[in-house]
């Protein structure tokens, strides 16, 4: 049985599934999530909210991570530490956010082997339905080790 990393993701986040994020895809360090154009996620310029599509790039990112990591939440719990997202042209209408890791798995679970903290990026772009780059995204995320006594 495969676990669904949208869906534990939409479970474990409130917020994500109050805006109505979906996943399209998730798998191998990559995820497409999609938020719907609703008219109370909009700005004053009738675009997606920048908080709309902040939560939309850090959703997609998350789960692009654990598709790769999830295998690991045993030993270490993954901490988004930053973000930052760029506008570059005034979203509209359903937008995606298409995720992915900028680090192998293999480089992270190298990392926690050998008892250090790793700390990877992904980056995400942010499209309107028609393929325009809207934004782009980048968050840091890192995995601290589980204490066990």
């Amino acid at each position: 049985m495969s676990l669904d990393i949208g869906a534990l993701l939409l479970q474990t986040v409130p917020f994500a599934r109050t805006l109505g994020i979906t996943f399209d895809t998730v798998g191998d360090g990559q995820a497409v999530g999609r938020l719907p154009d609703r008219r109370e996620l909009h700005n004053h310029v009738a675009g997606p909210h920048a908080g709309a599509l902040f939560t939309l790039a850090e959703s997609a990112s998350g789960a692009a991570m654990l598709s790769a990591l999830g295998d690991q939440l045993e030993r270490a719990v993954p901490l988004a530490t930053s973000a930052a997202i760029e506008y570059r042209k005034l979203a509209k209408g359903e937008v995606s956010a298409e995720a992915r890791l900028l680090v192998t798995r293999d480089e992270v679970v190298a990392q926690l082997d050998a008892g250090e903290r790793p700390v990877f990026d992904v980056a995400v772009d942010i499209k309107n339905a028609d393929g325009t780059l809207v934004s782009t995204f980048t968050v840091t995320w890192t995995f601290r080790p589980n204490n066990r006594p």
